[in-house]
């Protein structure tokens, strides 16, 4: 990845580590380098609330009004001869207008006293620049998103070395989804598959932590496979690495029903992404602070770390603007303060350097969220609802995780029958009746000599999550082989079940699979 940039990016510089002795050893002061971002985050986010950035396109959109930012100026001088039309291509302005992402970083860093800065590299993925052929730059607007951010915390923090400020690698959901179908006529369709998507985050990643990022952030997730292969890109990222870099996830519910676009509820997207163990979860974008609040209530009671909310200056208007003054939207952040819900608060959508400067004068007067004290381990699946095994009891009040077997080949003749003619939607209509029957838990499995199962069972996973009458439950994905398996998982949102791994195949590909 860094070897295709270096025709592109002259003078490339991936260390930003500091001298030792540039600070003090002790907190609040903080040498990177030297000292662990996650140490120093869990004493800031323990001792008081911490205040993000808020919305990079409501800033680019206000200096336009105040200075010309035309097709001209997006192209600027490298790219004034580009084939199709840039405008609206904000994360290229960090190579084309790089003083302009600099003066709102800043601003939100001086003027909004913000002590963590999200990087303008929300479409930086070759997926998103696909719109604008710019898939080959998507290595250099992370790694300058990230430079430029790094140099403006890093001139802040020398103001004011008792207030370090971090760099924050703002990874997008992408303009493709791998849950939703882009056809009305065929629930198995998609324009992106779980691989690609992995990769395309692996090399916005890699461009984030050279340009200087401390911290990578999974934000405005409306799809949690998307978010589930952008954090697997960040595994194996920091395996490669052996860095140790703080991990946050923001999700985004898209109405009042509370679920993201996907289907998803706020406790369900938690329980499918808690397995990659980010530092902070929260919520961001399409609803205001009051319109937030009872799902950041749900919220604050299942998630086991830090936690964060960064809402919209309320609903857009008639004219897709925003109308929540600094004081409205700092008003309806109170009652997450007051009840202790968040340990990092910022602003999305519509909100402005004095709307955080506001948020962040209201939170000084409260006390962060406290920790969950450690439990007891449980067993905790999503469908597009969460479920909690330990929870779920029979007719006599015992535990018992019922699962429906009649997706099974072997357990069902008729869904056997179907399989084989291909009729994937009669299939549905038996997982279905399962779900309304009681069943917990839908078993998958599609073994036969006589069928493709890799192929089936992508196929049957594929529709199965359009359909929430089915979906709403967590799957058991049962296979004899394993890339069986696998290959199911990679269509699943939610948190499954795996039937099952073997010694069979030998001790060390038994691990390998667990």
């Amino acid at each position: 990845i860094r070897n295709k940039a270096k025709a592109t990016i002259q003078d490339q510089n991936i260390d930003f580590a500091q001298p030792e002795d540039l600070y003090p050893k002790s907190f609040p002061h903080f040498v990177r380098g030297r000292d662990s971002a996650r140490e120093y985050i869990t004493s800031l986010f323990t001792s008081q609330i911490a205040i993000y950035d808020g919305a990079m396109g409501t800033m680019i959109q206000n200096y336009s009004k105040r200075n010309k930012l035309e097709e001209e100026e997006y192209r600027g001088e490298r790219f004034k001869d580009w084939t199709c039309n840039v405008k609206g291509n904000n994360d290229m302005l960090s190579i084309s207008q790089p003083h302009v992402i600099s003066g709102i970083y800043k601003q939100y860093l001086e003027e909004g006293g913000s002590n963590m800065i999200g990087t303008n590299t929300f479409s930086s993925t070759t997926i998103a620049m696909g719109d604008y052929e710019m898939e080959d730059y998507a290595y250099e607007l992370n790694y300058e998103g990230a430079r430029l951010a790094r140099e403006a915390c890093d001139e802040v923090t020398a103001k004011d070395p008792t207030k370090p400020r971090f760099v924050v690698g703002a990874i997008g959901p992408t303009n493709r989804t791998g849950s939703i179908s882009p056809s009305v006529e065929d629930p198995a369709a998609r324009n992106v598959d779980f691989d690609e998507l992995v990769e395309t985050y692996f090399e916005q990643i890699v461009g984030l932590m050279d340009g200087g990022s401390d911290i990578l952030m999974v934000e405005t997730i409306f799809d949690t496979l998307n978010a589930k292969a952008a954090l697997y890109a960040v595994g194996e990222y920091l395996e490669f690495s052996g860095l140790d870099v703080p991990v946050f996830v923001s999700g985004t519910l898209v109405d009042q029903s509370g679920r993201t676009l996907s289907g998803q509820t706020g406790e369900a997207f938690y329980a499918s992404i808690r397995h990659s163990k980010p530092m902070c979860v929260g919520l961001n974008c399409a609803l205001g602070a009051s319109h937030m609040t009872p799902f950041v209530e749900r919220l604050s009671k299942v998630v086991e770390c830090f936690m964060h909310v960064y809402s919209n200056a309320g609903l857009p208007n008639a004219m897709g603007g925003y109308d929540e003054t600094p004081v409205d939207m700092a008003n309806h952040n109170q009652v997450f303060f007051e009840n202790g819900w968040l340990n990092m608060v910022g602003g999305c959508c519509g909100s402005t350097p004095p709307h955080i400067k506001a948020i962040r004068e209201m939170s000084a007067n409260y006390k962060p969220r406290k920790l969950p004290d450690v439990g007891r381990p449980k067993m905790w699946l999503s469908g597009l609802e969460d479920l909690v095994v330990d929870d779920v009891h029979n007719h006599l009040g015992l535990p018992f995780l019922n699962i429906g077997e009649r997706c099974n080949i072997s357990g069902s003749l008729k869904f056997k029958k179907l399989m084989m003619k291909g009729d994937y939607g009669t299939a549905m209509d038996i997982a279905k009746k399962q779900v309304e029957d009681g069943a917990h838990v839908i078993d998958i499995n599609v073994d036969d000599g006589m069928l493709d199962g890799l192929a089936a069972m992508q196929k049957f996973v594929k529709i199965a999550v359009t359909e929430p009458e089915v979906s709403k439950v967590p799957f058991m994905l049962d296979a004899s082989k394993f890339d069986i398996v696998v290959a199911g998982m990679k269509w699943c949102q939610g948190k499954s079940i795996i039937n099952s791994i073997s010694l069979k195949v030998g001790e060390e590909l038994f691990k390998e699979h667990a």
